[in-house]
């Protein structure tokens, strides 16, 4: 597909990642998701070290610095420092919100969720390639000023995504810019821009999510969540 290639080439090229196995970042995540379930700083300042080939990813500083959290596809884990494990969740699922309660409101949750969100954001584009995604062009989309080319995706069920389908919208330079899914129950709009190229691969720095009303319009406020990548090495 023509677009998926423009996109792919904009973000570093296929081949160029396959040659990659790791991925390290320092970086800060926010929201009103967070801040309404008790945990305002709880994911500020952390580092989180993942791999591009699995859905593995451990982030390290978590609660003040105090702990380090892991995200695997079966289990879910808070750790000290040293590595003990403190708790433990099997077979996680996004569908863990009970009445009444912050999505987030639960330490696991915080941590389950912040790895596929955080492991998604760092693979996209490039995992729309995986022969098991199906991906449809879109007409395009007027933002403002700009025209944004956009592309559907389906995601398979062996993948954990934030939602398993997405729309993803490029600019005229072929880079990630919004992507729209479910959450939580509801629509929202991820918006992406301040593209920085770490090591021949080029990332978002900045990353907010808002909720998206029926008729296609933003609300401003509050922002769900917010992602700021300080630094970035892929190796």
């Amino acid at each position: 597909m023509a677009l998926l290639d423009d996109v792919i080439d904009a973000s570093g090229g296929l081949a160029h990642w396959n040659s990659l196995n790791r991925f390290t970042l320092h970086l800060s995540v926010g929201g009103s998701l967070f801040s309404s379930a008790g945990h305002a700083r709880e994911f500020k300042d952390v580092t989180a070290e993942g791999s591009t080939r699995a859905q593995s990813l451990r982030f390290t500083g978590i609660t003040g610095g105090e702990h380090a959290g892991s995200f695997q596809p079966d289990a879910i884990t808070i750790e000290s420092l040293d590595g003990e494990v403190l708790r433990t969740w099997r077979n996680p699922s996004l569908a863990f919100t009970e009445a009444g309660l912050p999505a987030l409101a639960d330490e696991l949750h915080l941590v389950f969720f912040c790895g596929v969100a955080i492991w998604n954001y760092l693979t996209n584009p490039f995992l729309l390639a995986d022969p098991d995604v199906t991906v449809e062009e879109l007409p395009p989309w007027r933002e403002g000023a700009e025209t944004w080319r956009r592309l559907r995706a389906q995601f398979p069920p062996r993948l954990i995504t934030l939602a398993p389908e997405q729309i993803f919208y490029f600019d005229e330079s072929a880079l990630q810019r919004r992507t729209d899914h479910d959450l939580f129950g509801n629509k929202v709009a991820h918006y992406s821009w301040a593209h920085d190229s770490f090591g021949g691969i080029v990332v978002p720095t900045l990353r907010r999510v808002q909720t998206l009303q029926p008729d296609g319009t933003v609300i401003a406020k509050p922002v769900l969540m917010d992602v700021e990548i300080f630094d970035a090495v892929f190796e």
